[in-house]
């Protein structure tokens, strides 16, 4: 018997991956990503002064590579990559750490509190949309 799944998804504290189409991260939403090595937006509304750059950035993925020829300022932490065919708005853990103090309690159930100089935190919570959002059937 082939296992086999439809309308799959699975979130993974921060992130989510989904095998639907029509099942999709929200183009405001900005996620906090322990996996991710570099940061990168998709949604062009939540950068200022986007531009060309001169050297490139290549990512490989699963589904193959892209390459990042765009860079963009966020307000609250700096200039990251712009894809505008990419699926969310991501920054990477690493990278927010070396800028910020990040705390972390799961036993306060508090998510990730990312603590600038200036005393305003920002918070990254899972998503009670996404949690919802976790389908798995199994076709025999």
């Amino acid at each position: 018997m082939d296992d086999e799944y439809d309308d799959f998804a699975f979130l993974q504290e921060n992130f989510m991956c989904s095998l639907q189409d029509k099942l999709g991260i929200p183009k405001s939403w900005i996620l906090l990503d322990s996996q991710s090595t570099v940061d990168m937006f998709s949604n062009k509304k939540l950068l200022t002064n986007i531009w060309d750059v001169m050297r490139t950035q290549t990512l490989y993925f699963n589904a193959g590579k892209s390459i990042f020829t765009k860079k963009g300022d966020l307000r609250v932490i700096g200039t990251d990559w712009f894809y505008l065919d990419g699926i969310a708005n991501i920054l990477s853990l690493c990278n927010v750490q070396k800028k910020y103090k990040v705390t972390h309690d799961s036993s306060l159930k508090t998510g990730f509190v990312v603590h600038k100089a200036d005393g305003m935190n920002h918070v990254f919570m899972p998503s009670k949309w996404a949690y919802s959002a976790l389908m798995l059937k199994r076709i025999s």
